[in-house]
């Protein structure tokens, strides 16, 4: 697509949208709504007699999602590095007021959610991880730390990146923590040369881990049924073990999408963070490697975008957006599959839950973005208003 109707500048600046990225996307997002309907009628009608709720509901958000999509794709680079400092404060504010008394959700001890009245829950840290994207993207161009080789310049992204971890793992969410912090590091990894410092930093943060694994009953007992899943086949390791039971029974040619996914039913949170299992049940190891394959060809468009970009910020963030969602979704199908121990990462596309669906499409149209906008050009005003000072000060 070539949207010269759109002309500022002169039309041979301007650049196509991937298309076969725009393909990719649409594809994904169609198989996670084939998916949920295949796969949640037995817990939606225990929930609200509708087999259709969680893909009504999907799609609702789905229209939302779109639209900030669209809006994604559409708004200059500029503009969103404008609106970044309420993006990164919002967020944060968002994330806090999780533990408000009547505006917060907490379920199992979690406090991930808001209650926002006549659309349910919002989930505070799905915002987070994009701007926290942004955000280090941003400190990379501005703050061009490849080139600096001393001085604290290389801790300004690693503290914002910190600051948002915290507040998630307040909400005793440690697994969506880490898994922002690797993504981070590997944005950390990918645009700096002088990487030394971050081999203490990351020692410390291991030991953190392990220590707030350790001190919790419940983290420490999902890490006992990984290792001994036979000892804990009611426990912790139930979700695991039913979740293979149902991978296994799909074999080659897979059970169907109609009533043959009796032994997918008895996963639990099969809608959400388990929705591969019922996938790999229905489709068999042929669904699993053509998901795997399409999920590869995003990802393939989405660092090829990355690479070409003219605009150092919208690369950098293009990177860590197609890097989080490819990221995510391997890591959510290693979780179902046994590869890692149970953890409420969701499956992007895939997951029942609007506000991961909402910042899924939104990344996926930052990266479409990325893949049309022009070199930047900087006159005296724009470097004034986007002056990097001011906005340190502004965000401490």
């Amino acid at each position: 697509m070539n949207y010269t109707f759109l002309a500022e500048r002169p039309v041979e600046k301007y650049r196509k949208t991937d298309f076969q990225f725009i393909i990719s996307v649409i594809l994904l997002w169609g198989l996670g709504i084939f998916s949920l309907y295949i796969c949640s009628p037995v817990r939606a009608r225990a929930l609200s007699k509708d087999p259709n709720y969680f893909v009504n509901r999907q799609l609702l958000w789905s229209a939302v999602g779109f639209a900030g999509m669209l809006f994604f794709t559409f708004i200059p680079m500029k503009k969103i590095r404008k609106l970044l400092l309420p993006g990164f404060l919002g967020a944060a504010l968002l994330c806090v007021l999780t533990h408000a008394p009547g505006i917060g959700m907490k379920l199992k001890g979690a406090a991930r959610w808001i209650n926002v009245p006549g659309i349910g829950s919002f989930q505070p840290s799905e915002m987070a991880k994009f701007m926290v994207i942004l955000f280090m993207a941003n400190l990379f161009d501005k703050l061009k730390l490849y080139e600096k080789t001393e001085g604290f310049d290389h801790y300004k992204p690693f503290g914002g990146l910190m600051f948002f971890a915290i507040l998630i793992i307040l909400q005793r969410d440690l697994s969506s923590a880490l898994f922002l912090m690797m993504v981070g590091l590997a944005m950390i990894f990918a645009c700096c040369r002088k990487i030394v410092w971050l081999v203490p930093v990351m020692i410390v943060l291991f030991l953190l881990m392990v220590l707030a694994i350790v001190s919790v009953d419940y983290r420490l007992e999902r890490i006992e049924a990984f290792f001994w899943p036979e000892e804990n086949s009611t426990g912790s390791a139930h979700q695991y073990i039913k979740s293979a039971e149902a991978i296994i029974e799909g074999g080659v040619w897979g059970s169907g999408s109609g009533s043959g996914l009796e032994t997918a039913k008895e996963v639990p949170e099969l809608q959400n963070d388990y929705l591969f299992a019922g996938w790999a049940n229905a489709m068999g190891l042929l669904g699993v490697t053509g998901y795997f394959a399409l999920l590869i060809y995003f990802a393939w468009r989405g660092f090829s975008i990355s690479l070409k970009c003219p605009d150092r910020f919208a690369s950098y963030g293009a990177f860590g957006c197609t890097l989080m969602i490819f990221g995510q979704s391997l890591f959510n199908c290693g979780v179902v599959c046994g590869a890692f121990p149970t953890t409420g990462i969701t499956l992007p596309f895939f997951s029942a839950g609007g506000t991961s669906l909402l910042f899924t499409l939104c990344m996926c149209g930052f990266i479409m973005n990325a893949s049309h906008c022009p070199a930047p050009e900087y006159d005296d005003d724009d470097e004034e208003d986007i002056d990097t000072d001011e906005f340190e000060i502004q965000i401490g």
